[in-house]
């Protein structure tokens, strides 16, 4: 094995003179950040791409990446099949974790909190914005399930297409009773960023009131050691 490449984490920082009141703007604008970065340099791949961990029921932790479909004042969210290792992970234990993470600009966000599922409505209007393959997909997979062979999938996708064609419609497809919306209701939002040294800045939104991110009332900082 080749020796290890050492990294300076050489980055801008947090101070908490940089904070809004309240998590929401400051991971919006990250976000944003990311997304221009990507744009303007292409070193940030997938800018929404987002780490979920969860529980079963006998405690073995499990973490996978997906994309963040949803971000407002309720929490960021993210869409999949009911009856998937996280789907059936999080119907026993809610509590959920959940990261963004961009290496290029030395930055991260870290969610804690607990996982509710969004209204048949939000997730359905998602559901329409998506290509006509991707709703076939998720008719056809039987996600986290054994499959024997890519063969078995694609035939599951052809089933799916015969009966239900490409009319260039949202509506050509319908959206199935198990794939739908998870919005976190975030009891912790850390901003992480990388210092040179390893002292990187972790500034921490703890909820101490009932209210959303956006709101100032509801969250206090803490400033926590790298």
């Amino acid at each position: 094995m080749q020796p290890i490449k050492r990294w300076d984490y050489a980055g801008e920082g947090l101070d908490e003179h940089d904070l809004p009141a309240a998590p929401l703007p400051l991971v919006e604008r990250w976000m944003q950040d990311a997304v221009d970065r990507q744009a303007a340099r292409g070193d940030v791949p997938e800018p929404d791409a987002i780490s979920v961990a969860t529980v079963d029921v006998a405690g073995q932790p499990h973490v996978r990446t997906v994309l963040m479909r949803h971000l407002g004042a309720d929490g960021p969210g993210f869409y999949t099949n009911y009856t998937s290792r996280k789907g059936r992970d999080l119907e026993d234990n809610p509590n959920i974790a959940a990261a963004l993470t961009w290496p290029s600009m030395f930055r991260a966000i870290r969610f804690v909190g607990v996982a509710h599922r969004m209204t048949a409505e939000r997730s359905e209007a998602y559901f329409r914005s998506r290509p006509y393959g991707s709703r076939i997909g998720a008719w056809a997979s039987e996600q986290s399930q054994p499959v024997a062979s890519r063969a078995e999938l694609e035939a599951a996708v052809a089933s799916y297409e015969q009966k239900w064609p490409d009319t260039g419609s949202p509506q050509d497809v319908p959206l199935p009773d198990f794939w739908g919306g998870y919005v976190v209701r975030c009891d912790e939002v850390e901003f992480w960023a990388g210092r040179s040294n390893r002292l990187h800045d972790r500034l921490v939104f703890v909820r101490t009131g009932e209210g959303d991110l956006a709101d100032p009332a509801s969250w206090e900082v803490q400033r926590r050691q790298p």
